[in-house]
């Protein structure tokens, strides 16, 4: 390995240990240890706070989160949903007895592309799940009033938007629900986690029921759910985390700001554009190898990995490449052009908050010098 320590796609960002030991103490002591405890209520009341959004349910991850969403609003048929995410988005729908129908994306923002979807609605079309990727907000404009003309529920797969706020706030308030994921790989983790954030309390009732198998009261189940609670230890952890998130997005953002200007001397690739109108959280650096740069996207990836440095293709192979989608039609590969480009070009450099002026050199020192390296 050339130049210093591995550097992965992400770091996982963690309160200082000491600050973790009385919680760990405490949860000794009490052995209350999940079933909406004290650092499970606190945590909730506080995350509201941060994101500004009222409605907040804890879950123990974001795929059950998903899974939640839908149950609550009780679908059935066809839902649209993009193909370049991570396949957990999918799978939520095929977990809930419901069809996936892949619609392609916007070139310029990566989301679900608004227009796409409108020549994916059929008769049997129930919701649209629309993905924020990379922490970058959707047209949620275009897809509430979608959604509106159609009658149709409109999920937010929020698990990378964790503090993003457009001109009105958080972006979460946007759809019936919108799902967080507090995964190690997020910005803002919890080990494991996630949070549904529901429109009106009438929704969030419902979901805090499905999260504890449906129960009421001790002697009442209202309907069939499942076990999707937070454990006491990580909405512990949760509550130290957000002491410190502000500094850490603080931190992604200057190295955001450093790889731009590196990456400006590299021709052969292409950052994304800044999302006008958004305060996003530099969730992951994005980058696009161009058509004429004289290597593949796969060269790059393989050049960087010897050199000790892991940046991952995401989102590749698309969703409708997996083999348990590809056979459906919204999946054929003429249905989805702007998706396959972006999946074939596209590469996440490492970033954390941690990530250093000088790693960011080295990294781009490799990318600068791979067409010349492998001619």
């Amino acid at each position: 390995m050339a130049g210093g320590r591995p550097l992965y796609v992400t770091r996982p960002t963690l309160p200082p240990l000491q600050e973790v030991i009385p919680i760990l103490e405490d949860l000794w002591e009490s052995r209350i240890l999940s079933n909406g405890g004290r650092y499970h209520q606190e945590f909730e009341a506080a995350l509201g706070d941060y994101l500004g959004v009222e409605h907040v349910s804890l879950v123990a991850n974001a795929t059950l989160g998903l899974m939640l969403a839908l149950q609550q609003c009780a679908l059935q048929g066809q839902v649209i949903t993009t193909p370049f995410s991570f396949i957990g988005t999918s799978h939520t729908l095929a977990l809930s007895g419901l069809e996936p129908v892949f619609a392609d994306i916007d070139p310029v923002t990566l989301n679900l592309d608004p227009a796409a979807v409108t020549a994916a609605l059929t008769p049997q079309t129930s919701a649209i799940m629309p993905v924020h990727v990379f922490g970058r907000a959707c047209d949620t404009a275009a897809f509430e009033a979608l959604a509106n003309t159609h009658n149709l529920r409109l999920i937010y797969d929020a698990a990378h938007a964790f503090g993003v706020r457009d001109t009105g706030g958080s972006v979460l308030r946007h759809g019936d629900m919108s799902v967080l994921s507090f995964h190690a790989t997020k910005v803002f983790n919890t080990f494991e986690g996630g949070a549904v954030i529901s429109r009106d309390a009438a929704t969030k009732e419902g979901i805090d029921e499905l999260r504890n198998f449906g129960i009421v009261d001790e002697v009442t189940v209202s309907r069939v759910g499942m076990n999707a609670k937070m454990n006491e230890f990580s909405a512990g952890l949760g509550l130290l985390q957000l002491k410190y998130i502000d500094d850490a997005t603080e931190r992604r953002g200057q190295a955001d700001a450093r790889y731009r200007d590196l990456l400006a001397q590299v021709p052969e690739v292409r950052c994304l554009p800044l999302a006008s109108g958004q305060t996003g959280n530099k969730y992951s650096f994005p980058i696009l190898v161009q058509p004429d740069a004289g290597f593949t996207r796969d060269a790059l990836y393989e050049r960087l990995r010897a050199n000790g440095i892991y940046a991952r293709r995401y989102f590749y192979p698309l969703i409708s490449d997996m083999p348990m989608y590809r056979h459906q039609p919204s999946a054929q590969p003429e249905n989805l052009p702007v998706a396959r480009d972006i999946a074939q070009r596209i590469l996440c450099l490492p970033l954390s908050p941690d990530l250093g002026a000088e790693e960011q050199q080295r990294i781009v020192k490799v990318i600068a010098e791979t067409k010349t390296g492998l001619s």
